[in-house]
């Protein structure tokens, strides 16, 4: 109901539910279908508009939370976030080159995407030639491989047309979802509703990866597997998030964090619980940004002016713990 275009409830159900009625209808026909009107410009602005954002919204932040929180397992650190293997840089790298040569939007999103896969598999390929712990590989990886995407972004921006390019990759960057339609819902769907589904199969193994790599053995483990699935379905989830909403930070670092506080460490349910906390927050994150002005405030603003806040209040009051 939220926009610029105002929707009431009265509008809002008929809208919703009238297709589904009518089917229904035509199979069985003792279910009845009520007669109301409503303005085309009402079921234009609820159903092409606002309902395939709601549904990205939904899915970003559910697959942001839940890489964030696989990541921070992974390498033992709270501090992590799903940009740490330098996905979020290479999507970002692969959208500013196609805002930069102007391509069509559907070809941006598969450049940004097929980018963000290719920098996890340069850090990945590091990684294995690092002696020593896998985990400092992929660390030092993500490092330099989304340093030389990052300087990637830098000089399109640098050399971007600034009436024109450089707008909108500046404002790409910062995250939005105000251009979402069904088919980028329906690009995403797919690879963010796979590595879910896997992590949400794996999520009492997750709980293996915080011990050493001696005692996930003697319980009957093999972590180097169980990494690699980790690293695999947790960069499809990152690439495709960033490739249709742009850079959206601190979702899948404070969501995590939040989502211990209240139940625990277990990710038989932290993990779900990232999942439908990740999505609600950005589908309010949304709305507010969205409503608050007359002018979009893009959703990387919103999440920081929200999550920086929070994870200072997290910092102190650790500090005053110890």
């Amino acid at each position: 109901m939220l926009g610029r275009y105002p929707v009431n409830p009265g509008q809002l159900l008929p809208i919703l539910f009238s297709q589904p009625l009518q089917w229904l209808h035509s199979h069985c026909s003792w279910v009845p279908v009520p007669e109301v009107t409503y303005p085309d410009a009402a079921r234009t602005a609820v159903l092409l508009v606002r309902l395939p954002r709601i549904l990205a919204a939904a899915l970003v932040g559910a697959g942001l939370s839940a890489a964030g929180l696989c990541y921070q397992g992974l390498f033992r650190n709270p501090m992590v976030s799903p940009d740490v293997l330098g996905a979020s840089a290479g999507a970002g790298f692969g959208a500013a080159l196609g805002l930069f040569f102007a391509l069509s939007r559907p070809a941006i999103i598969t450049l940004a995407f097929s980018t963000g896969l290719l920098a996890v598999a340069a850090v990945q390929a590091v990684a294995t030639r690092v002696r020593g712990s896998p985990v400092i590989g992929l660390v030092l990886g993500g490092i330099m491989i989304g340093s030389l995407f990052s300087s990637g972004t830098s000089f399109l921006k640098l050399i971007a047309d600034p009436d024109d390019t450089l707008p909108a990759i500046t404002y790409w960057l910062m995250g939005d979802l105000s251009s979402i339609y069904f088919r980028e819902v329906r690009f995403i769907a797919v690879p963010i509703s796979l590595g879910l589904l896997v992590l949400l199969l794996l999520r009492w193994r997750l709980n293996v990866l915080t011990l050493d790599e001696d005692e996930a053995r003697s319980i009957g483990v093999d972590t180097h597997h169980l990494r690699v699935v980790v690293i695999l379905c947790s960069t499809l989830i990152t690439a495709a998030c960033v490739s249709v909403s742009g850079m959206i930070g601190w979702v899948g670092l404070v969501i995590p964090h939040f989502v211990r506080m209240m139940a625990g460490s277990d990710y038989r349910i932290t993990l779900p619980c990232s999942l439908f906390l990740g999505g609600g927050f950005l589908i309010l994150v949304d709305d507010l940004a969205r409503n608050l002005t007359a002018n979009e405030i893009p959703l990387g603003i919103l999440t920081s002016f929200v999550g920086a806040p929070f994870f200072l209040y997290l910092i102190l009051k650790e500090g005053k713990q110890t």
